[in-house]
């Protein structure tokens, strides 16, 4: 009499699985499996062995995309913002350091003890002098990271890595009027690529820079240039690694990212800044006003904002490696831009480049 009463719950109540459950379950495990075969492909390519072209089919897209990656890097940022220990950060950060191959010589400040949280030491510093910026080509790289693709855009296609293209109006959304650009001339054809050229003679180029978890995570202006719009498009949050990017078409348009565009003295000039998994917060500098991954904008639409106002005529006037905005962890930027027909690229795909080396010139 003096025991306790179990009291059960039927057996089809206690293994009821719901479907948000089975989606979390199965796309995360799918994604586990996506990242064990993107480590082989590196491998692959380490050696020199050519990989194939495997694009993902729809279903398998659906499946990644139905992983909850806005929530879970929402988590992750508020966590990277936990204060840790003292004792405990250099065990964590020597553990991130010796994982990614960080350089901390180069950091401003070098006694991991400084840095509060995770999200700090994501964002440091770099000494004054760690990358000069070269101050003899026109285009320098705006970010430390891999060149994943470059050359003059054909056809409204842009390639994201070799063999694989995303549309480059659905990447930077329908144009922006020439008006709020501050453009002197008028676009000189009917298709999408030919309306971003305003000059006659030019070409239209672009550039891929993947930054890995362990570059140096804030991003500097390329040129000198003014920036007269941005557009932020809130998305998925997918990887966008090489082994992804060469998996999934459109990957770059499935994801949140911020558009700024405007102009340099060849004509048309944009930056964007691709969001990615755990990577949901991307920062301008001058723009306050930018929340991204934010739960009350919805996938499927873009948010403008015109920097062109009756008190500014001239936009956000920035000067060639001057800062320019920062990721919490690595991610993706990309480069589309106007010039002369004789604009050369110094690169080769997939080198490692620095923040203030040459992209190209003139």
């Amino acid at each position: 009499t003096d025991r306790k009463k179990l009291h059960t719950a039927p057996v089809g109540q206690v293994f009821r699985l719901r479907p948000f459950h089975v989606l979390v379950a199965t796309g995360g495990g799918y994604a586990g499996y996506r990242k064990y075969e993107d480590y082989k492909l590196e491998q692959l390519e380490k050696k020199g062995i050519e990989v194939p072209v495997k694009l993902a089919s729809e279903w398998e897209v659906a499946l990644y995309k139905s992983v909850p990656t806005r929530l879970l890097s929402r988590a992750w940022g508020r966590l990277n913002q936990v204060e840790l220990p003292t004792w405990l950060r250099k065990p964590v950060y020597s553990l991130y350091i010796w994982t990614f191959g960080v350089n901390m010589k180069e950091a401003a400040v070098e006694d991991l003890h400084h840095y509060r949280n995770l999200s700090e030491f994501f964002r440091r510093k770099l000494k004054p002098q760690a990358r000069p910026v070269c101050c003899l080509h026109s285009v320098i790289s705006p970010s430390d990271g891999k060149i994943l693709n470059f050359g003059q855009v054909k056809n409204c296609e842009v390639e994201q890595v070799k063999g694989v293209t995303y549309s480059l109006e659905s990447f930077l959304g329908p144009r922006i009027s020439a008006e709020e650009l501050q453009f002197s001339q008028t676009p000189l054809g009917n298709s999408f690529q030919q309306q971003l050229v305003t000059k006659e003679g030019n070409e239209l180029y672009h550039c891929v820079i993947y930054l890995a978890p362990g570059d140096y995570h804030c991003f500097h202006s390329p040129t000198d240039w003014r920036v007269s719009h941005r557009r932020h498009f809130p998305g998925s949050l997918m990887s966008v690694n090489p082994g992804v990017a060469r998996w999934i078409k459109e990957l770059f348009c499935h994801n949140e990212r911020v558009v700024l565009t405007g102009d340099w003295k060849h004509g048309f000039f944009s930056l964007t800044a691709v969001g990615a998994t755990n990577v949901g917060s991307i920062r301008i500098y001058f723009d306050q006003d930018l929340h991204t991954n934010s739960p009350c904008y919805s996938k499927g639409s873009y948010n403008d904002f015109s920097f062109i106002s009756n008190n500014n005529k001239e936009g956000i006037p920035m000067r060639k490696g001057e800062h320019l905005g920062e990721f919490n962890l690595g991610s993706t930027i990309v480069l589309i831009f106007e010039a002369p027909k004789d604009f050369k690229f110094h690169l080769k795909a997939g080198q490692k480049i620095r923040f203030g080396e040459a992209l190209g010139s003139l």
